[in-house]
Order: C-alpha cells, then structure tokens, then sequence
C-alpha cells in the first residue's frame, strides 16, 4: 500500500529540478526582452544607497576620516556591495499573495501539481542572473566615482556568492509567509510596513550593524535580517575571520529552516479555509 505513494514522491522530487530549470530559463529569456526597463529599475533603486554613501563619507570625512573604525572607502565598499545585495532581495512580495487571494487567481494555481512557492522561488532566482548580468557595468562605474576599498580573499568571495543566495531564500519565504496571512485577513500591507521598518533598521540596510547601539545589536542578532542584509555585504567587504564567516552561513540555513515551516505551516492552514470559503 505504501508503494505507490513513494514511487509518486520519488518522481515528484525528480521532477522538481527540472521544473526549476525550465521556469528559471523562461525568466531569463523574458527578462532579457525586457532588459532596458530593467536596466531602469535598477538605476532607481542606485538612489538610495548612493544618498547613505554621500552621507556616511561625508561623516567620516569630518572625524579624521573615520566612523567607528569604518572609512570612507570601506564605506564606498560596503553600498556597492549593497547595490546587489539589494537586488538579489527583491522577491515575490505580499502584495502578490494579497491579489492571489482577494481575486481568486489562486484557485487556478492550486490546480497545478506544484505548490505556487516553488514557482515564485524559481521564477526570481532565474531572473537574479540577469540582475547580476546588468549590476556588473553599475558597479563599475560606482566603483570608478566612489573609489571604495576592497581586500577580497577567495574564501571571502565563496562564502558571498553563497550568502546573497541564502539571502533571497530566506527573505522570498519569510514574505511568503507573510503574505499568505491574507488567507484571514483582506489586507496585509499594515503588517508588511511594519516588517519593512523593522527590516529597514535592524538588517544593515540604512547602516552597517557596527554603527548601530549595543543593544539594537543585541535585538538584530536575534532576528533573520541581518542575513539578507548585513551579512551578505559584511563577507566580502568586512575582514570577517572564517569562523564567522562559516557562523553566519549557518544561521542563514537555520532561517531558511524556520522560512520553510512558516511558508509552507501557513499555506497548509491557510487554503483550508480558502478551499471552504471557495465552496
């Protein structure tokens, strides 16, 4: 009796992987047709951490050179970086499950044999290689006005490529489960600002963590986003030793732990009561 089930799940998961090759492969042909609106995007996001350099330099540039043993090279550096840090994080947000949901497009999806998680998660990841494509002449043209600083080993390079990764997942299943609290309730964008500022002060996104009181240190350490943030960035500019490196990947994988019981806790909870209400 037990048989069938796993010869089923057996070609579910061999399945999977080639579900997530097709699906990245059509978002990289579609997002290079649309490569100039990307390019825009891009270019629009450059705003904000350009504002953070001017100013955090110009600070350093007033105390003799430095902020907290950061200089104004180091913090060329770290908003550089930060620029694809950023990118890498735009994932599928609530608002999308919010409009799933409130206007039934979910009911279609549900229909399909993988769960819409895995489409999402494949669908960004693939266009992430076009975002990387399209960062490389951005950087070096901030690289060229800013001058930053970098002392970059192999290990520190490793250890990033596989943190901006750990990042995306971690931050796309967080707001998936975020957004999939629009199973109870019609609107999530009060919960999604609050997610957002709390994001926006604790992750390393307006600052780096160093710059930050002792005790909102204390409070960042303890939530998930310093690893879409602040790490990613610190391992390839911050002189991280390599047990800290190694540390912070590793709890990268123990929030994309906690991210995969949420998502798919919540979404198991949650289209019950969308399959009753739906009948």
């Amino acid at each position: 009796m037990t048989a069938a089930p796993q010869t089923r799940e057996r070609r579910r998961l061999r399945g999977l992987p080639g579900f997530y090759a097709v699906v990245m492969r059509t978002a990289v042909q579609s997002q290079f047709q649309y490569r100039t609106a990307n390019y825009l995007y891009m270019l629009g996001m450059i705003a904000e951490p350009v504002v953070y350099l001017v100013v955090w330099s110009a600070v350093a540039d007033a105390q003799g050179g430095a902020v907290e043993g950061i200089t104004a090279g180091e913090f060329a550096a770290y908003y550089i970086v930060w620029t694809l840090v950023r990118n890498m994080n735009v994932v599928f947000t609530p608002y999308g499950w919010e409009q799933r949901i409130r206007q039934g497009e979910l009911s279609g999806q549900l229909l399909l044999p993988v769960h819409p998680l895995h489409y999402d998660l494949a669908y960004f990841a693939g266009w992430k290689f076009v975002v990387i494509l399209l960062w490389i002449p951005i950087a070096a043209v901030l690289t060229l006005v800013f001058s930053p600083v970098f002392d970059v080993t192999a290990l520190e390079l490793l250890v990033f490529v596989l943190a901006i990764w750990g990042a995306y997942l971690i931050r796309s299943l967080l707001l998936e489960a975020l957004g999939m609290i629009t199973f109870w309730t019609t609107r999530v964008s009060a919960l999604y600002q609050l997610w957002f500022t709390a994001e926006l002060l604790l992750s390393g996104r307006l600052l780096p963590l160093a710059l930050l009181p002792g005790w909102a240190q204390t409070v960042a350490a303890w939530s998930p986003f310093p690893s879409t943030f602040g790490f990613p960035i610190e391992a390839l500019v911050g002189n991280l030793s390599t047990g800290q490196l190694w540390a912070g990947i590793g709890v990268q994988l123990i929030w994309i732990g906690v991210g995969t019981l949420l998502a798919t806790g919540v979404f198991r909870l949650g289209v019950r009561r969308y399959g009753a209400v739906g009948n």
